[in-house]
């Protein structure tokens, strides 16, 4: 795991010393909120339905014992007892107050950690797959170019006023579980004719109201001018992208309206002009920043199997868990554990301050002192022994932590929706709690089996609506809370955007409605084998637009 240098603790501490003074001019009055407002944004600090919301960084989702330690603090003392993990693999506090703002910022500042660069029209923080350095499928573990493309661009003069926001996520594996075919630069490890490792690069993608697949702009960039090759892309969409209209600002529209090929003329031009210099990353630096991920200290084990069809008769709950959240890990005897933040009727992504310490203990003994939060809103212990898991999952029982659904339907992507964010249009918390207690029956959830529900309280698609097999979003229409229904979305290597299939629903109609699509689907499938999104793309639109709304 990275750690601060020098020049590292200095730039946040000047950050926080800066923010501290911002916030002091604004609660005596000499800043109204309009000044405010550019500065506070800078800063993570959002001004949402009924308070401020502070956004912190979690660069690339990894994190140690210590900063979930802290985290579970600010939520004890500064705020409600709770904090929301995001899709970004960010967290969010939903109820801080303004005077307590820079205390919580030099806390935060005190473990490596703050909140710069989560708003804002510049460079977001960097997400990867969640078992990003552990997972068997990978290629390379690509948090150390995280970690430099952190740093690249982090206030970075010629980015930090872009026409709009800009995301970046990479992939390590050749199976993409962090979405990077939407997002504005996706990065995902390839290898060339003479096996030298480097990146696909994807331009384009993102959601919001106008959801657009990327598109592959170079097959192959090596490490030592990866750096070269985004700074060309930004400086083309810096200077292309429209300022006129922050509807049409996003480099998807850029790329869509200009032509993949023309935007891959432009941005070779740059290229070749910056290409081999001060952007050229020297292999002393690679290898220092790769230093900071060296693999754990593994030990050698004898047990390097789990007999899950044995514990699912002996302790069904503990074999259902084991069958669900785990992955396969490259170190034989180990295996990466997803814990879910998805209770029967819990609000999708939160943690409690109590619980975020139990992880933070789990991490520190069981997890070399590591763990991540995934874009999914759950959290994940990378390196966990085979022996350690009945342990661990008593822990977990115990505060409330032991779900083994990741991947089946209760596992729910959902925004803060119109409970807390200013741009809602309707409600999405509650009813990712009614829709996790009407499928919690085990049983039903593994008859489904693997089907994602994403949901979005507006057009901005924060619960990335669009890429869930099913996909649920807000709108408001004469005063009226709908929903509308989308499926055959999905966030992998297998990239697709959910088709509406009709009009909305009002919020009691809704998990009647999924229930609907569920069954047809059940009905319909070759064998329970076949997934949910497998059996959508060989049957198409008309029987579930049928399950929904019959023949009408």
């Amino acid at each position: 795991m990275y750690r601060y240098d020098e020049f590292d603790a200095a730039f946040v501490k000047e950050r926080t010393a800066q923010f501290s003074d911002q916030v002091a001019r604004r609660l005596t009055g000499e800043l109204n909120e309009d000044q405010f407002r550019p500065l506070r944004l800078m800063n993570g600090l959002y001004l949402q339905l009924h308070a401020y919301m502070l956004r912190i960084a979690v660069p690339y989702g990894t994190m140690n014992s210590k900063q979930l330690r802290m985290l579970a603090r600010i939520a004890r003392d500064y705020d409600r007892g709770y904090g929301h993990f995001t899709t970004r693999q960010n967290i969010q506090f939903n109820w801080p107050k303004l005077r307590d703002i820079p205390k919580i910022l030099a806390d935060l500042a005190s473990v490596e950690m703050h909140a710069i660069q989560t708003s804002g029209n510049c460079i977001r923080n960097i997400t990867t797959d969640q078992f990003a350095g552990a997972t068997a499928d990978e290629i390379i573990d690509p948090r150390p170019v995280a970690e430099i493309l952190r740093q690249w661009s982090s206030l970075h003069p010629e980015f930090s006023y872009l026409p709009r926001k800009f995301k970046i996520a990479m992939t390590g594996s050749t199976n993409d579980r962090a979405a990077i075919r939407f997002h504005d630069i996706g990065l995902q490890a390839a290898t060339n004719a003479v096996g030298e490792i480097g990146w696909e690069v994807w331009v384009g993608g993102g959601l919001g109201r106008t959801p657009m697949i990327g598109k592959q702009i170079s097959p192959f960039v090596p490490h030592e001018h990866l750096l070269a090759y985004l700074e060309s892309i930004l400086r083309v969409y810096n200077r292309y992208g429209r300022r006129d209209n922050k509807y049409k600002a996003r480099i998807k529209i850029l790329v869509h309206e200009t032509g993949i090929d023309t935007i891959r003329e432009q941005v070779e031009e740059e290229f070749a002009h910056v290409k081999g210099g001060v952007l050229t990353l020297p292999q002393e630096e690679l290898d220092r920043i790769t230093r900071y991920f060296a693999q754990p200290d593994y030990e050698l084990v004898n047990e390097t199997t789990v007999d899950v069809a044995k514990e699912k008769i002996l302790n069904p709950p503990y074999g259902r868990w084991l069958e669900r959240n785990l992955n396969a890990h490259r170190q034989p005897g180990y295996v990466s554990l997803t814990i879910s933040l998805k209770p029967t009727g819990g609000a999708p992504g939160d943690a409690t301050d109590k619980q975020m310490e139990v992880v933070a203990d789990l991490a520190e003994r069981y997890s070399f002192d590591e763990l991540r939060v995934s874009h999914e809103q759950n959290l994940v212990l990378p390196h966990v022994r085979i022996t350690d898991l009945p342990a661990v999952y008593a822990k977990l029982v115990e505060h409330e932590l032991a779900e083994g659904n990741a991947g089946q339907i209760t596992d729910i992507i959902c925004c803060p929706g119109l409970d807390f964010c200013a741009l809602a249009n309707a409600r999405s918390i509650p009813l990712a709690q009614e829709l996790s207690r009407k499928f919690a029956s085990p049983e039903r959830q593994a008859e489904i089996g693997d089907l994602k529900i994403k949901i979005s309280g507006c057009i901005n698609a924060c619960g990335h609506h669009h890429v869930g097999h099913i996909g649920i979003l807000g709108v408001e229409k004469k005063g009226t809370e709908l929903y509308q229904i989308t499926v055959g979305g999905d966030a992998t290597e297998n990239a697709a955007i959910g088709n509406i299939l009709g009009h909305g629903f009002v919020v009691e109609e809704v998990p009647a409605a999924i229930e609907r699509l569920v069954d047809l689907y059940i009905s319909k499938r070759e064998s329970a084998d076949e997934p949910f999104i497998a059996a959508y793309r060989r049957l198409g639109d008309a029987p579930f637009k049928e399950a929904l709304y019959g023949n009408a």
